[in-house]
């Protein structure tokens, strides 16, 4: 089932779940161990992140330097699909620009579309550590709105190949990435919400925003999508703090404020799990707030841990 038809059936607001594929030569285990403690929740559905290449240098025999590629987490269709199996829930990938050509995604759609998988999120990705700024492949798409009109153009029947006829369309719901603290590459807000217009126009069927802290950037991004006739459902994404570091590292990291009372409790935690238990009460005052406030869905992010989302999410069950 499409995510924009779980909203349109749903009687209340849904819960729904993010999850990191395990680093290579780790067994998908550790993915249903994190599930299991999540599926009593009955998500509508999991996303599943998709990591491009990096470079790593191999030092050869001759003392020179050789450059590979490696990509550390792979999986994310495989995974999918796992989870779809074991437990009868809708999953959906994330498609990136980076480290795809044309080509490569267009196959990667016609896996998913085989496997059944009807919905998918269009991210631009991030540059690699290498790079200052983010760099497509030579063959490959620069924007998450080229990226978004290679998909509708499948679920037109569209292919790269034009001498194909007849060809079968694909039918995907496809979700794009919102940042009510603006993206860390707009100059402004506005510029922001102009470019995720565009992206709308392009086809996309909802969005899920990025990780925030304080409701009120959420509800004021809502208010101004609305101003600006962005009427498709706006999912807003939550991550709960857990760790000391984290105060650091997520406003670095995803370019977002952190409030200061939020900060201020954080900083009287004399360990991480206490730190754990205040980011789990925040989280359930932020959700607590979000659902009085309509939204259609809460996306969770688990970046691989589950307890305390089980423990936000349990609270309102």
């Amino acid at each position: 089932m499409k995510v924009t038809e779980h909203i349109t059936n749903a009687k209340k607001t849904l819960f729904s779940f993010e999850i990191l594929p395990p680093l290579k030569g780790t067994s998908i285990q550790s993915i249903y161990n994190s599930l299991d403690l999540l599926m009593e929740f009955n998500p509508s559905f999991v996303d599943v992140t998709y990591h491009r290449e990096e470079f790593v240098y191999k030092k050869r025999t001759d003392g020179l330097l050789e450059r590979r590629a490696v990509r550390k987490r792979p999986g994310t269709v495989g995974i999918c699909a796992a989870i779809m199996n074991k437990y009868q829930v809708d999953t959906v990938p994330h498609i990136i620009c980076g480290g795809f050509s044309k080509e490569e995604t267009e196959n990667a759609l016609i896996d998913l579309d085989f496997l059944g998988i009807d919905n998918v999120l269009v991210l631009r990705g991030d540059p690699i550590k290498s790079e200052t700024y983010f760099s497509a492949e030579e063959d490959g798409h620069k924007y998450a709105s080229e990226l978004l009109g290679q998909v509708n153009e499948m679920n037109n029947g569209i292919y790269l190949d034009e001498e194909l006829k007849s060809s079968a369309p694909t039918n995907f719901c496809i979700g794009v990435a919102g940042y009510p603290e603006k993206h860390f590459e707009a100059p402004n807000i506005h510029s922001d919400i102009h470019f995720l217009k565009k992206k709308v126009e392009a086809g996309a069927d909802y969005i899920v925003t990025q990780m925030f802290f304080d409701n009120q950037k959420y509800f004021d991004f809502v208010n101004l999508c609305r101003e600006n006739d962005i009427t498709i459902p706006i999912i807003p994404g939550i991550k709960p703090i857990s760790t000391q570091k984290q105060l650091t590292l997520l406003p670095q990291r995803f370019h977002l404020n952190v409030p200061n009372p939020l900060v201020d409790e954080v900083l009287k935690c004399k360990t991480n799990t206490d730190v754990r238990q205040v980011g789990v009460e925040w989280a359930i005052q932020q959700t607590k707030e979000l659902i009085d406030f309509g939204v259609p869905c809460i996306h969770f992010y688990t970046m691989g841990k589950s307890d305390n989302v089980q423990q936000i999410v349990g609270s309102f069950s």
